[in-house]
Order: structure tokens, then C-alpha cells, then sequence
């Protein structure tokens, strides 16, 4: 559920019948990974790692389908911040997904918030339109692997 009118803000709230250990697996393991989000190619949840995705080309919205990545943040089985970027941009975004787990019940609400969205950039607002819808998918899908 997107729960955020912010312009410059998506924000995903899911809850999981899952440990936070197990989502947070899900969330850092490149094995895993490939099967909700993308391969990543080089990604390890250390500081300072740089990393990408290879996805699928959108030109209507001027992205190149290569998202470059930096892992900004770390605090294990409860906090993952990366840059997120088109790799091929000339004009990169400052955007950051911050993935945050909190323990509820025997649970996980689990809080996907992508950030930096430039209000004032119709190219960036579709962009945050198109990818709102994406992360809702992407979010279902790792509910999906995280119940196989």
C-alpha cells in the first residue's frame, strides 16, 4: 500500500507473516534478490559497496533499464539505504530506497521508502508514478518468495 502524497516521496507499507531475520535474507542474499527484484551484479550489504541492476528500458521516462547502486546504510535485520540511479543518465537522480524492518507480532512490517523525487520535473514525477506501481509489484513479489 503506497502511503505518501509527498511528490518527492514513494513510500511502501507491507506487513509479512515472516521474522525479520528471513525478510531481511530475502533483502540482502543476490540469490534472493534475482527472484523478487533483479540480479544485482556486485552487491553486498556493506557500506561503501557499489553495485547494479540490469532492468528493463523505459524510454518514455528517459531510463537506460541500468540502475547504478551504492549501499548507504546498514544496520543488520533492520535498515538497508542505497543510491539508486539510472547508470547511463547524464543527468543521474539523487534518489535513495531505504528499506526499514520492524518486528510486530510474529511478523515484519516492512516500510520501502524511495526519496528525491524532484516535484518541479515532469520527467522525474512520471517517473515516480511508474515506479510506485513497480515497487507495489516488487514488494508482492518478495511477499511471494518469502512464503515459498
Amino acid at each position: 500500500m503506497i502511503r505518501t502524497a509527498d511528490p518527492t516521496v514513494i513510500e511502501v507499507d507491507q506487513f509479512y507473516p515472516h521474522p525479520p531475520e528471513r525478510v531481511w535474507q530475502a533483502l540482502t542474499t543476490p540469490e534472493l534478490m534475482a527472484r523478487w527484484l533483479m540480479a544485482p551484479s556486485g552487491f553486498a550489504p556493506v557500506v561503501g559497496t557499489r553495485y547494479t541492476f540490469q532492468g528493463q528500458p523505459m524510454p518514455s521516462v528517459g531510463f537506460s533499464g541500468e540502475v547504478a547502486c551504492e549501499v548507504l546504510a546498514v544496520v543488520p535485520g533492520q535498515r538497508l539505504a542505497m543510491s539508486w540511479a539510472d547508470a547511463r543518465s547524464d543527468k543521474p537522480s539523487a534518489w535513495v530506497v531505504t528499506w526499514t524492518l520492524h518486528p510486530e507480532g510474529t511478523g515484519t512490517r516492512v516500510i520501502l521508502r524511495h526519496t528525491g523525487f524532484d516535484p518541479d520535473d515532469d520527467r522525474q514525477q512520471r517517473a515516480r508514478t511508474i515506479m510506485g506501481q513497480g515497487w507495489v509489484r516488487i514488494v508482492a513479489q518478495l511477499g511471494r518468495l518469502l512464503d515459498d
